[in-house]
């Protein structure tokens, strides 16, 4: 099956009329929901299938990590920060991997049960202490914990049918300034962003299903935010370090990515550069700028799909919940 690359977002608990033509459009492939479009478990179901009626092969994605960044909440498992994750690593490295895989099992489980195919999780940033949008999203300041519990977390998304996807390529967490309100600019040289990288090296080999590159400029390797970087996206990332998964760029409306000033122009960049899939988010004046361009398609965005592949399973549920009964 063959996806268009486009990925919108809708306004509120229920479609507009405008909304419904635009998901009708070739170009576009995907959905991503947000806390605006969530207000109760019923009325997201009926949302979902609202949009699966349009089109029912589109990606239906959403932010859920965990802490403070989750989109659903009421009824909901309120999965802990990640970081209380590496917290629970430093004391006891066997019970933090086990409440790993039980965090990746829940997220997936949940979502997968109203018909989401798949959040955009989990955050591989190493924790440098200084960056307010990564903060607690991060596992730990070691990349080796890192590997260690994001490993066992997407093994818990794959048993409950759902793929991953490891962000912000090559590494988000050494910067300052937050990508959503600037441009950032990290100027270490490449053997100085080695650890950054190596979460993303390891887990290559340990079902990473997809990345998305950090709309950061890493001077020192390419003047281009990596989002929009052939350097690191073809030859970094999926020839060097051999990933052939799906590649999402982070929100093109988000500052970081205003690298490129027109619309137009960083969609496509974004797609020559590598990406299969571009997210437009929050900015449905954009999303109509570039809504009536052919813009191709991708098969490895077929991966990706997941409420196809659910299991429902409420025993083993509820045997994860205990598991991370304490971390709630």
């Amino acid at each position: 099956m063959k996806f268009a690359p486009i990925m919108m977002d809708v306004s509120a608990y229920s479609l507009t009329d405008t909304e419904k033509s635009q998901l009708a459009k070739p170009s576009i492939g995907g959905v991503i929901l947000f806390s605006r479009n969530f207000e109760s478990i019923e009325q997201i179901k009926t949302l979902i299938e609202s949009i699966r009626s349009i089109k029912p092969e589109l990606l239906i994605a959403v932010d859920h990590e965990g802490g403070r960044v989750q989109r659903f909440k009421q009824d909901f498992t309120h999965l802990p920060a990640m970081a209380k994750l590496g917290n629970v690593y430093d004391r006891d490295p066997e019970l933090a991997t086990q409440q790993a895989f039980s965090c990746g099992y829940i997220l997936a489980y949940e979502l997968l049960a109203i018909g989401v195919d798949f959040s955009f999780a989990p955050v591989l940033d190493v924790d440098y202490g200084q960056s307010s949008v990564i903060g607690d999203r991060a596992l730990h300041s070691n990349p080796k914990v890192i590997v260690a519990l994001a490993s066992e977390l997407i093994k818990g998304m794959h048993e409950a049918g759902m793929k991953c996807v490891g962000k912000h390529f090559p590494g988000h967490g050494y910067v300052a300034a937050d990508s959503h309100l600037d441009l950032p600019v990290d100027d270490r040289s490449m053997i100085e962003l080695t650890p950054d990288m190596s979460p993303f090296k390891e887990l290559v080999t340990q079902g990473l299903d997809a990345v998305m590159p950090a709309h950061i400029v890493y001077s020192q390797i390419d003047d281009k935010p990596a989002g929009f970087s052939e350097k690191w996206i073809k030859q970094i990332l999926q020839e060097q370090l051999g990933f052939g998964g799906v590649v999402f760029s982070d929100d093109l409306s988000m500052q970081g990515a205003f690298f490129i000033e027109d619309i137009v122009d960083r969609v496509r960049v974004s797609l020559e550069s590598g990406c299969d899939m571009v997210l437009i988010c929050n900015h449905p004046e954009m999303v109509s700028a570039v809504i009536d361009t052919d813009w191709g398609v991708s098969e490895k965005l077929e991966l990706m799909q997941g409420y196809k592949h659910f299991n429902y399973d409420k025993i083993t549920h509820l045997s994860h919940l205990d598991n991370i009964r304490d971390l709630l």
